[in-house]
């Protein structure tokens, strides 16, 4: 993979979250119930066994804590930084019902598998090979884990990613004081220790690679495309200096360096989660006022509460109940104007100016089902999502699919738990007991 540049605009944060001491990990581990019954591990979409990794932490057995993470989640050490635990493990820790600070399961999490990727501790061995192959379209956390289980049975994976780099979004898109782009690759290079996974970059299947000469070379495909370019509303003035999509302006300052230096007041357009780190990383780099603009009102976002409580915390203010009609400038953005909305999002008839020379667009990206299920015969699409079935089969026999290309848009957590699982159910088509 291509190396990353020093010189990265990301560095420029600090950790939201700052690792544990030693004995910081040993105290908050004592802390720890050990349910026999635990509603953290039911709240992992990976099912980690969380008492179970955080009784060997408190009994001062830290690889074999990262032993019991990993063999559910190989991704463990990237999901301990961007897992929304507030709303997972956390948030169904037992302390919750009895007014105590819950676990704090993340930090522990990250403290063992740090400890564990940083000593270049190995935990797993390729199967004996079965000389069946599989081919994995794109480099993200669901290709990862399915790539890394497939080689656990004994299968020859293939990973072809249109980028430069694998990690998909941990390594271009995750909000750089949650996960760095660096973390995100040397966990990369730690899950493809196992051996013999080939990688691919720069390889984009549809044009460089047709979807039939994929099919030929493999004895299964899984498919694991992410999300595609972000959306565009055709908004009067968009096309304006300054306006930009979100995903796009996060990884170039995740993988390079982006210059904010003049800009006074932005604005970000959207109510997700991606639009809540774009105004929390666009304060972080020093801009003056930043605006979030939601055509819904604070209780519509789908934005975690606790993300946009800390944005608030950090100086975010909120245009709630309106949306861009158009852009306004010389050359550059300079102002939007905004038509207020009514609770049924109609408008009101009302206008509203917001001056911003910066703009980020974060009403969603394009769905990538679509595009396939017409270029692949069986393969249905509902919505922009690739329908799979509960073992993330396909229609058509022999593909499997995870990740956001089959659920829209979910937690690295989750392309984790599905790329295992499609894993799993290709080891059985493959004729695996």
């Amino acid at each position: 993979m291509k190396e990353l540049p020093r010189q990265r605009t990301e560095t420029l944060f600090t950790d939201r979250k700052g690792a544990y001491t030693r004995q910081q990990a040993l105290v908050e581990a004592h802390r720890c119930l050990f349910c026999e019954d635990a509603p953290c591990t039911r709240a992992c979409p990976t099912h980690i066994d969380i008492a179970g990794f955080i009784r060997k932490i408190a009994t001062g057995n830290l690889r074999g804590s990262a032993g019991t993470i990993f063999e559910s989640n190989i991704l463990g050490r990237s999901c301990a930084r961007t897992c929304p635990v507030e709303v997972l493990c956390v948030g169904d820790c037992v302390y919750n019902e009895l007014g105590v600070p819950p676990i704090q399961i993340g930090k522990l999490q990250r403290h063992a598998t740090d400890a564990a990727i940083e000593a270049e501790w190995s935990y797993f061995e390729a199967g004996a090979p079965t000389g069946r192959s599989v081919g994995l379209v794109g480099g993200g956390p669901a290709s990862l884990a399915c790539a890394h289980e497939l080689r656990r049975l004994g299968h020859a994976a293939t990973i072809y990613e249109r980028h430069e780099r694998l990690g998909g979004l941990n390594t271009h898109g995750v909000a750089p004081y949650k996960l760095k782009a660096d973390i995100a690759v040397e966990e990369v290079d730690w899950v493809l220790s196992i051996g013999e996974i080939d990688v691919r970059t720069g390889v984009e299947v549809g044009k460089d690679l047709g979807w039939e000469e994929l099919e030929s070379a493999h004895d299964a495909v899984f498919l694991g495309v992410g999300l595609g370019a972000d959306h565009r509303l055709s908004t009067p003035g968009e096309d304006l200096e300054g306006i930009v999509g979100a995903v796009d302006w996060i990884e170039r300052m995740k993988t390079g360096q982006v210059d904010v230096s003049e800009v006074r007041s932005a604005a970000v357009i959207g109510g997700g989660n991606t639009a809540i780190d774009g105004v929390r990383e666009l304060l972080g780099l020093g801009i003056e006022r930043v605006t979030l603009i939601y055509r819904g009102d604070d209780s519509g976002r789908s934005g975690y509460d606790h993300e946009w409580d800390r944005a608030k915390r950090e100086g975010a203010s909120a245009l709630w109940r309106a949306v861009p009609v158009e852009y306004e400038g010389t050359g550059r953005v300079e102002r939007i104007r905004c038509a207020r909305l009514d609770g049924d999002k109609r408008p009101t008839g009302e206008e509203i100016t917001v001056d911003a020379d910066f703009v980020l667009l974060a009403v969603g990206q394009a769905k990538l089902g679509d595009a396939i299920a017409a270029a692949l015969s069986g393969v249905e699409s509902e919505g922009g999502r690739l329908v799979v079935d509960e073992s993330g089969a396909l229609g058509r026999p022999g593909w499997f699919a995870g990740g956001d290309a089959s659920n829209g848009a979910k937690e690295v957590v989750n392309a984790v738990a599905e790329g295992k699982r499609a894993a799993r159910a290709i080891h059985e088509h493959l004729g695996g007991a």
